[in-house]
Parts: structure tokens; C-alpha cells; sequence
């Protein structure tokens, strides 16, 4: 049936929890009492990424844009939109262009934006296949399964240059080749959706709208490495995103997409969900499989690689949600269109969970190579309340703070990692003039120490000994001796060389990120460091130890500092000596299933997520 106009509702998470479902069926009741059931068509869509004006309705073909929708809005939009044909104004997101039907090109939020991996998001009903296929959905399954050879697949996707999302930005294509050049048998797919940085919700958004290209890329990269067996693990805490994965599974299976011999072919491939119960270990990907096998979720040293001995002890590949969302289009449109976003080491798009103190939060993709300042200042539109930006931090608890001065950096893995961070999976919390750098880096130290499995030396010591050279107010890193301050740097370098699981090679960022902008710092006067930490403390509830050291002679408290720091570096060096004769040991260890001078090889294990 051909419908004159559709009403397209955001279904994602953000916008239900204000009210998306009851928007829905206040449409389909208005809608009915205007006879207009027959001329428009309501579609609950996936998120439309504009979170912080949300609950939003989209009407086409106009492509007017309505933002902060209430279920009380909705009789007016009937009337007036859809029956006199008058734009509602004070729905719109700009009512002073309101006449011209204000569409999302207009609007600031979205002109920087290129959607790959989001192409679907906002755009149709996740719960039909229809429309997904009405988008060339599982077009690149006909294509690869008949028309290329496993190999060649692998190819394109190397040719593309398409990097892990995850964070540690491994070829994927490279990952394939590994696993594919394993002996024939039983090898698995393994999709990570374990989300589990604070404030990222990327994955999350991607299954909730667009369940269906996770499937169709999961498809191909079976048929390319040889497996006939996928899957899905994915954290409890999504109950949208895994019934939506559920019916996205059973329609796929009833349209021969999943199962034996896929449309006809001789390829077979079937996916089954894992939930997990939120540990954030469990994005590791040793400790995914452990999860996956039903054991506890801990990391495992390495060598041997998932790729060579994985799931089961079979070959295995594990990608995440967004690095898999680009198979099918790099399939349908070639790499070499693909290899031209970008910069000249990282290719494509990246979709960021934008939050914090910014006036338009909300799930952005941009592509790689997009500066800093465009995304907060342009995309986001600045800082809220019309404070100062202070800093920025991406990459979760294993990222680095960003000062001033590099918000001219351009995103992509390398430049992220010349200023001391990372790119992470994709969360960027931005900080205004209010905010503590030093109770943010201390907020995920705790974090890391909550969720570390204690498994190598800095999980079980170090990271704790990190969390309490920092867990005093700001006096603690401000007024600490010019020493200690010099020893962090080396201290932070012995972490990452005593770690064997791969989360805590990154766990010192925070902290480096904390002291850098400490010690270059020249607007603050020591002073005037004591002053704020002194005033901060008597508004929070501070540790006894703590209150001691504020009140304790001056001369006493920086000797007490000073033997801290000097523990601190007696205790990393006996963490990292016994963490490498222990990594040492691990990699001398020949496996059984490796081949010679194979175990070595890095498989692209991203740092939290793969």
C-alpha cells in the first residue's frame, strides 16, 4: 500500500523512556479518529541520534522535523500538519525557519555528519526485514555468495582499510586472513555488543535500528573464514536491542537468509544470542569466549590468538557491533569507495556517544579525520550554560583526557594516541571550567578497580596503589613534590609493561592524562590549589586519612606524599618484574594448535572490545 505521508517515531531507548511508545499510539488513535488510517503510515524507527531534543517525530515526505514531542502534541500535529498542511513552530527544533518544514540538513547538529554504520537508524522499522531489504538489505550476501570466492572477500575488506572499532584499530581484513588461513573444521563468528564503557551507547543503538546488518555482516564474515556457526554476545542490561535481535533472527531464518544452504547456496550459517551479566571484563574478548563457554568471564594470555584458537579451542573471530555494521556496505559499494572517507591510516566513519557538558548530546558518526573542535563546538553546538571547555575524554576508563590545546586534532587511531588517548569504542565526555579532571581520573581508577579481574600483577597491586595515590581532592596531585610528579610518567610506563591482559596496557591514561594538564598548568598557583581542594572538601564527605593530612604541618604532609611516591615505585617495579617473566614464560609456552613462528602474531585484538 502506498501511503501519502509517514510519521517516523524515534524507538530508541533515550526517546521510549520519555514517552516514544506513547507518542506511537496516540498517533494510530488520532490518526483513526481522522480517517486517515488508509494515507499515513506510523513507523517506529531506531534512534535518530538527536538525544538531547528527543522524544522526536519526523513527518515525510516534507521531512519536517518535530523535537521534544509529548503524547499531548500529537492531536495537533494531526491537525495542523497532516490536514491544513501548517507546520506546528513550536515543535520545531528552529521555529523561525519553521515555514520552509525544517529538515534535519538544516539543522546544525547534523551538517557535519556522514552516516555509514547509522545509514539505517531513523530510517525504518528495525522489526521488519522488509524494509530492511527495501535498502539493499542482504544485497551483499546474494553478491558475496555468488559471486565471490571466500578469498576474495577477504581482499575487499583488507582494500578497504576498515580498522576495529573496538579500540585498538587492528585491519579486520587481517583478522579474516588469519582465521581463513587456519586448517579446514569447525571455526565460529563471534559479534562483541558488550557495551560496557560509562556513557557509551553506540552498539546499543546500532542493534536497537539496524538489527539486520549485524546479521548480514556476521553471514559474510562466516563465509569468508569458513565457519557455519555465530555468536551474538550481547549485556542483559539491553532488553530492547535483544528482542528486536530475537525477531531480527527468526525472520531471517524464515526468508532462508540463516540456516542450511543460504538461498540455494552450499553455504551454511546460523547465530544464537549469549546475554551477558554486565561485567565489564567480559568486553575483553579471552574473557567474552570464557563467558560464551559458560565459565567465568576471565582474560587469558595470549598466544595463542582467538583466530587461531578461540571458542571451543577452534579458530575464532570476534568483531564488534560497529566494525561489523560496515561489511555489507563496503560489499555493495567497493572498497575502493570506502577507502576514500577518511584520513590516510584510518578509513570511514566513527559514531561517538556525545555527553557531558554540551549543549546537543546525542549518537553522532563523523568521518575519521573530523577535528575535535568541530564535533564540540559544530556538532554539539559548544559548551552548555556558556562555561569554557576544560577537556575532553574518549576511549572510556582506558582513555586519556584532552586539554585546550588539542582540540584542533584531527580523530583518528594515531593522532589520539600521539596526545595520550585513544579512540576507544566511541564515548566522548566533554568538561566545562567546573569540572575536577583529578575526581574524573579518579572516578575511572575506581572504575577499572571494580571491574578488574586482579588477574596480572597492575590488576591485583598496582591499579589500587594508582586509585589511592590519587583518591585525596585536588591538593593531593597539585601539592605533591615535583619528584613524585617527575616519577609518574616512569610509573605509568611500568603498568603498561607489566600487563598481561590487554585492558590494563591503557589503565595508567586517566592518570597520565590528570598530570599532564596538573603540571602544565599556569593559571593556578599552588595557593590557590590548596584554597579550591580545602573548599571542596568541606562540601563532601572526605576520608579520615585525608582530613588528617589537611590539618597536619605542611613540611610533614609533603614527606608523607613523598613516601607514597616512593612505594609506589618500589611497588611497580616488583609488579612489572614479575609480570614479565610471567608474560615471559606464557609466550615461550608453545601451543598446540599454532604452527611455528605463528603464536606471535598480533590477531587485532582490540583493547576492550574487538
Amino acid at each position: 500500500m502506498a501511503y501519502e505521508s509517514y510519521i517516523l517515531v524515534c524507538g530508541g531507548t533515550a526517546c521510549f523512556s520519555g514517552g516514544g511508545d506513547k507518542i506511537i499510539e496516540e498517533f494510530k488513535k488520532q490518526l483513526a479518529d481522522a480517517g486517515l488510517t488508509e494515507k499515513v503510515q506510523v513507523v517506529a524507527t531506531g534512534c535518530l541520534g538527536f538525544c538531547e531534543q528527543g522524544p522526536i517525530v519526523k513527518v515525510l515526505p516534507q521531512g519536517t522535523f518535530y523535537v521534544q514531542v509529548k503524547a499531548d502534541d500529537v492531536k495537533e500535529i494531526v491537525n495542523e500538519h497532516l490536514i491544513k498542511g501548517r507546520v506546528v513552530q513550536r515543535l520545531c527544533y528552529d521555529p523561525a525557519q519553521a515555514k520552509n518544514h525544517v529538515a534535519e540538513a538544516n539543522i546544525p547538529f547534523y551538517q557535519k555528519q556522514y552516516r555509514i554504520v547509522l545509514r539505517n537508524c531513523g530510517v525504518i522499522d528495525p522489526e521488519k526485514i522488509e524494509d530492511y531489504i527495501a535498502r539493499d538489505g542482504y544485497k551483499a550476501i546474494e553478491k558475496v555468495l555468488f559471486e565471490m570466492t571466500p578469498e576474495q572477500v577477504v581482499e575487499e575488506i583488507l582494500k578497504s582499510g576498515l580498522r576495529g572499532r573496538g579500540g585498538a584499530g587492528f585491519p579486520t581484513g587481517m583478522k579474516w586472513k588469519f582465521a581463513q588461513a587456519q586448517p579446514k573444521g569447525q571455526k565460529y563468528m563471534v559479534c562483541n555488543a558488550d557495551e560496557g564503557d560509562p556513557g557509551a551507547y553506540m552498539d546499543r543503538s546500532t542493534l536497537e535500528g539496524d538489527p539486520h546488518s549485524i546479521l548480514e555482516a556476521m553471514i559474510i564474515a562466516g563465509y569468508a573464514i569458513g565457519a557455519n556457526k555465530g555468536y551474538i554476545y550481547i549485556r542483559a542490561e539491553y532488553p530492547l536491542a535483544i528482542h528486536r535481535l530475537e525477531l531480527a533472527i527468526k525472520q531471517a531464518r524464515e526468508y532462508g537468509l540463516l540456516g542450511e544452504k543460504i538461498l540455494g547456496s552450499e553455504h551454511d550459517f546460523d547465530i544464537e544470542l549469549r546475554l551477558g551479566a554486565g561485567a565489564f571484563v567480559c568486553g575483553e574478548e579471552t574473557a567474552l569466549l570464557q563467558s560464551i563457554e559458560g565459565n567465568r568471564g576471565m582474560p587469558k594470555p595470549r598466544p595463542p590468538f582467538p583466530a587461531v584458537k578461540g571458542l571451543w579451542g577452534c579458530p575464532t573471530v570476534i568483531n564488534n557491533v560497529e566494525t561489523l555494521a560496515n561489511i555489507p556496505v563496503i560489499i555493495n559499494k567497493g572498497a575502493d569507495w570506502f577507502n576514500k572517507i577518511g584520513t590516510a591510516t584510518t578509513k570511514g566513519t566513527k559514531v561517538f556517544a556525545l555527553t557531558g557538558k554540551v549543549n546537543n548530546s546525542g549518537l553522532i558518526e563523523v568521518p575519521m579525520g573530523t577535528t575535535l573542535r568541530e564535533i564540540i563546538f559544530d556538532i554539539g553546538g559548544g559548551i552548555r550554560g556558556g562555561h569554557k571547555f576544560k577537556a575532553a575524554q574518549t576511549g572510556g576508563p582506558s582513555g586519556g583526557i584532552i586539554p585546550p590545546q588539542f582540540l584542533d586534532t584531527a580523530i583518528d587511531f594515531e593522532s589520539l594516541a600521539k596526545i595520550g588517548s585513544i579512540m576507544g569504542s566511541g564515548g566522548l565526555i566533554v568538561m566545562d571550567e567546573t569540572d575536577c579532571v583529578v575526581d574524573i581520573a579518579k572516578f575511572y581508577l575506581d572504575f577499572t578497580v571494580d571491574e578488574s579481574c586482579g588477574k596480572c600483577a597492575p590488576a591485583s597491586e598496582a591499579e589500587s596503589f594508582s586509585t589511592i595515590s590519587i583518591r585525596f581532592p585536588k591538593v593531593a596531585v597539585l601539592k605533591t613534590t615535583s619528584s613524585s610528579l617527575r616519577q609518574s610518567p616512569t610509573q605509568c610506563a611500568r603498568l603498561r609493561s607489566a600487563a598481561l591482559g590487554r585492558r590494563h596496557l591503557t589503565l595508567s591514561n586517566p592518570r597520565s592524562g590528570t598530570l599532564r594538564m596538573s603540571t602544565s598548568s599556569t593559571s593556578m598557583t599552588r595557593s590557590a590549589a590548596l584554597a579550591s581542594a580545602q573548599s571542596s572538601s568541606s562540601t563532601r564527605s572526605t576520608p579520615k586519612s585525608a582530613r588528617a593530612a589537611h590539618s597536619a604541618p605542611a613540611s610533614a604532609r609533603q614527606t608523607r606524599l613523598q613516601v607514597r611516591s616512593n612505594s609506589l615505585t618500589s611497588l611497580t617495579r616488583r609488579s612489572a618484574s614479575s609480570a614479565v617473566r610471567a608474560k615471559r614464560r606464557v609466550s615461550s609456552a608453545p601451543s598446540a594448535t599454532a604452527k611455528p613462528g605463528k603464536e606471535r602474531i598480533h590477531h587485532g585484538n582490540d583493547q576492550t572490545r574487538s
